[in-house]
């Protein structure tokens, strides 16, 4: 193959089908994607189903800690795994322009693979397009994830219960800096990774080992704040967390204090937000703290049944202040 992405590779004709084996199919390949039948026969699938899909267009498409390849595996799994489901599945379709570099593609496609792997999904079917220099920025990812419910009942957004505990898996606003800073050739004396991994494997674990989770959310864009506000909307509850509870890098409050940004609004990739039973929140914790992706898990507030539909932020000094959901884009394409 060249070392630039050729409008010949998505003819159809014999450039794709090179495009297809000797990349796609030499990294994502599993038995049931080397059929390359136009659709795609999954069997073993019980319902109830979790089904998700996502568009991955970050800018730049290699960042720190990850790249859009890693990032669209993860965002996908980790929708799906929100419902309290086992991800199994997943499509990929890639939109790809003229003149993107092989190497760079073929870096991507590889940490996809890596991603599937550790989260222990297969990616099935896809569909690649190349369109010509202009018509998409180098490229874009489409996913849709599939997987089998085992919580019982599903968690959800409307669920949330006055008395409930709130817990963040980590630290939050890892992602968001780390694209910004990475983007405009910001350096901070202490490298900001982004947090993008998959979190299926801890749910499964939250499912099994505490039970009777209501609420299951990854606060992507607009950050916490405003999925919290979502969830304070959906389950028509108050939703009230103290501000020194919430787990917050050194570095990436730093960061924002010098860019004038809200690390409550702040994109996060690889973090969750669980709301369950108070009296299940310490056994949750544990369960959190003692998995990798959870190890900076804290429990950071309790939902109320006053101000619905208001999220309310105890400030250090004992002050109250409302918090509204992200008005505009604070950062541009971040996933």
């Amino acid at each position: 193959m060249s070392e630039k992405l050729l409008l010949d590779y998505g003819s159809g004709g014999k450039a794709s089908q090179r495009l297809i084996k000797d990349l796609f199919v030499k990294h994502l390949g599993n038995p049931i994607l080397n059929r390359l039948d136009d659709a795609v026969l999954l069997i073993g699938l019980k319902q109830p189903l979790s089904m998700s899909t996502d568009t991955f267009t970050v800018d730049p498409v290699f960042f720190p800690g990850g790249n859009i390849g890693s990032l669209a595996v993860h965002g996908t799994v980790n929708d799906v795994a929100m419902l309290g489901a086992v991800p199994e599945y997943l499509s990929c379709a890639f939109i790809l322009e003229e003149g993107l570099s092989m190497s760079d593609l073929e870096e991507i496609v590889r940490s996809m693979a890596q991603a599937a792997t550790n989260a222990g999904v297969k990616i099935v079917t896809g569909d690649t397009k190349v369109v010509p220099r202009g018509a998409v920025d180098k490229i874009f990812i489409n996913t849709t994830g599939l997987g089998t419910i085992i919580a019982d009942p599903p968690p959800s957004g409307s669920r949330a219960c006055s008395g409930d505990a709130i817990l963040v898996s980590g630290t939050i606003g890892d992602h968001g800096l780390a694209i910004l800073s990475h983007r405009q050739g910001i350096a901070f004396e202490t490298d900001i990774l982004s947090d993008s991994q998959n979190l299926n494997h801890l749910i499964v674990r939250l499912v099994q080992e505490v039970g009777d989770i209501h609420v299951l959310r990854d606060p992507t864009r607009g950050g916490l704040a405003t999925t919290l506000n979502e969830i304070a909307q959906q389950s028509d509850v108050e939703i009230v967390i103290e501000q020194e509870a919430i787990p917050v890098r050194e570095e990436v409050e730093g960061g924002c204090s010098f860019l004038g940004l809200d690390p409550l609004y702040l994109a996060n990739e690889g973090k969750m937000i669980c709301i369950l039973p108070d009296e299940l929140a310490a056994k949750a914790l544990e369960v959190m703290k003692s998995d990798p992706a959870g190890s900076d898990a804290a429990i950071i507030g309790y939902v109320k049944d006053e101000r619905k539909g208001k999220v309310v932020l105890k400030t250090p000094l004992g002050g109250h202040r409302l918090l509204d959901m992200l008005e505009g884009e604070q950062l541009p394409r971040i996933c």
